[in-house]
C-alpha cells in the first residue's frame, strides 16, 4: 500500500458534540425536538440523504435544512470536534515511512480543510477532498473518485479506504478499492462485516500493524 484513503469523521476526529449541536439547531427551525442519541446517526452518512431518509425531507427542505445546519456549523460546531488520540502520532509515523495519506470525507471540503488546520492535522495530508457546498458531490463513493483523480496514475491495488461507516466500505468499493473498518469510531463489528470491510481493527494500533502487512 502506498496511498492511505481517511475519513475523517469517526475517523481522524469525534465529531459528535459538534455535529449533534447543529442537527439540533437546523430542527428547532422545523419545530423538531431530537434526543441526543438518536441525533448520532447523522455522523457518516452525507447530510442531505440523512434529512431526508430520518425525517422524510423533500429535496428542497433537505437543501434548506443544510444551509441553517451550516449556520451554527460553520461559527461553532466546526471546533466542537476531538482528535482520536494517538491519532496525530499514528499520522506523523505514517507520513515519515513515505505513505501518500489523503483525506476522503463526505463533509464539505471547505470545512474539512478549516478541522485539519485548526488542528493543526493538514500537515500530514497530501490532500483533503470532501464533499461540494452544492451537493452535487456528496457521496462517499463520489468524494473516494474525485480523491483518486487527483493521482491519473495511481494502481488502486496500492490504495485503500479508511472509514467508520457503512458508506467507506461501501464508496471505496464502488471505486475498486478495498477497504479497513474501523471500530472505534461510530460503526460497529455488525455493520462492517453486513458490508463486507475487507479487514476490521479495533484501534489505532491495530490499524498500524495492518496496514504495514499490506
Amino acid at each position: 500500500m502506498k496511498y492511505l484513503l481517511f475519513d475523517l469523521d469517526g475517523t481522524i476526529t469525534d465529531p459528535a458534540l459538534g455535529i449533534t449541536n447543529s442537527v439540533k439547531y437546523a430542527l428547532k427551525h422545523y419545530g423538531i425536538k431530537e434526543e441526543y442519541e438518536n441525533l448520532l446517526k447523522f455522523i457518516g452518512p452525507p447530510l442531505f440523504d440523512s434529512f431526508k431518509n430520518f425525517y422524510h425531507f423533500s429535496d428542497e427542505k433537505a437543501n434548506e435544512a443544510i444551509k441553517i445546519y451550516r449556520e451554527y456549523f460553520s461559527e461553532k460546531g466546526l471546533y466542537e470536534n476531538k482528535v482520536y488520540p494517538g491519532m496525530k502520532e499514528l499520522l506523523k509515523k505514517l507520513k515519515e515511512e513515505g505513505y501518500t495519506l489523503i483525506v476522503a470525507t463526505s463533509k464539505a471540503e471547505l470545512f474539512a480543510k478549516k478541522i485539519m488546520e485548526h488542528f493543526e492535522l493538514d500537515s500530514y495530508f497530501d490532500a483533503i477532498c470532501g464533499a461540494s457546498m452544492d451537493q452535487s458531490r456528496n457521496k462517499k463513493a463520489d468524494v473516494i473518485a474525485y480523491a483518486l483523480d487527483c493521482y491519473p496514475n495511481i494502481d488502486l491495488n496500492e490504495a485503500i479506504m479508511i472509514g467508520d461507516r457503512l458508506h467507506d466500505i461501501e464508496g471505496a468499493h464502488e471505486r475498486g478499492l478495498k477497504a479497513i473498518g474501523v471500530l472505534y469510531g461510530y460503526g460497529s463489528q455488525e455493520e462492517m462485516e453486513t458490508y463486507k470491510a475487507d479487514y476490521i481493527v479495533k484501534n489505532l494500533d491495530e490499524l498500524y500493524q495492518l496496514i504495514h502487512r499490506l
